[in-house]
């Protein structure tokens, strides 16, 4: 079964080069320039410098030599993800289309999968998700993801075809509960971030993780998901890798928060949309979310991080 990845950004050419390992792998850039230097260079120096791209990686900017492999990887940001889709329909009509963005579209309030399915009617849609960060996997260090499908069948060929040598996927048929661990767990991440960065201390840090993370299993709960599923990698384990490494950029920008210092507007936090996005579903729904309110109002300059801390410590007192 042949792969493509669609989107040459760090996260995208790490796959690339971890499914390398398995046989020829296209990896597609909307950039020629970008693309004729990585294939001559065998280098992403932009997005993931100092790593060598193996030999089995075609770097193309021609979207035909992407869509004729079987399986395709989305690797683009989950803001992004609705445009690249309606842009490239009709070639990737009848796909098997697997998205690798953690969010919830801000227009929709919508996962990858169902802004798949609503675009791509007839698709194949599968999401890829997990704690991983590009320079690990790139590195050849062991990751372990959650693959999301709700065919069973389709989750199994996937599972095989895309399980590497450092890369172990686990499987579930709870498309919602993957969709959603990945993407809450950015708010958390900033929020976490904000607090360091402000001098709150760990103590403060596992506070906002542990009722962060029953703030995402409330709100996941509420869209459909099962109980169990964001106790795995999806929710748990990507809360935790997310809110306590600098190479999340979530976290770092919830750390210049903290620090008042101005963070890199060219790097996409895909948080930033997702909690505005779950404060406001939130809100409609009457669902508790003081946490995600706050990183909303605090991540678009509402409040500030001692505004911020106040809110959160003034809420009235109640059983855990």
């Amino acid at each position: 079964m042949s792969v493509a990845v669609l989107g040459s950004g760090a996260f995208g050419t790490a796959l690339a080069i971890s499914l390398a390992g398995n046989g020829p792998v296209t990896l597609w850039s909307r950039n020629a320039e970008q693309a004729r230097h990585m294939q001559d260079s065998r280098e992403n120096t932009v997005r993931l410098p100092n790593v060598t791209l193996p030999d089995e990686i075609l770097v193309t900017a021609d979207i035909q030599d992407a869509v004729a492999s079987d399986v395709l990887l989305l690797a683009v940001p989950m803001q992004k993800l609705r445009a690249a889709l309606m842009e490239h329909a009709t070639v990737l009509a009848g796909k098997t289309l697997v998205a690798c963005c953690k969010g919830i579209e801000l227009s929709s309030g919508l996962g990858p999968i169902s802004v798949i399915q609503q675009t791509i009617p007839d698709a194949r849609p599968a999401l890829l998700t997990g704690p991983s960060f590009a320079d690990d996997i790139a590195r050849g260090l062991p990751t372990a993801l959650t693959l999301a499908c709700a065919d069973g069948d389709l989750s199994e060929t996937l599972q095989t075809e895309l399980t590497t040598a450092n890369l172990r996927l686990y499987r579930t048929t709870d498309v919602i509960g993957a969709e959603l661990g990945g993407a809450l767990k950015n708010v958390m991440a900033i929020g976490c971030g904000a607090a360091i960065g402000a001098g709150l201390g760990d103590s403060a840090r596992a506070a906002l993780m542990t009722r962060g993370f029953a703030e995402m299993q409330r709100f996941a709960l509420m869209r459909g998901a099962r109980p169990d599923t964001l106790m795995g990698l999806t929710g748990l384990g990507d809360l935790v890798l997310t809110c306590s490494s600098e190479l999340s950029r979530n976290y770092r920008f919830g750390l210049c928060l903290g620090r008042n210092r101005p963070f890199d507007s060219q790097t996409t936090v895909e948080g930033v949309a997702t909690a505005r996005a779950m404060a406001d579903i939130a809100a409609a729904e009457g669902l508790d979310m003081p946490i995600s309110a706050t990183v909303a109002d605090l991540s678009h300059g509402t409040y500030s991080v001692p505004q911020a801390i106040q809110t959160l410590l003034n809420r009235p007192l109640k059983e855990e």
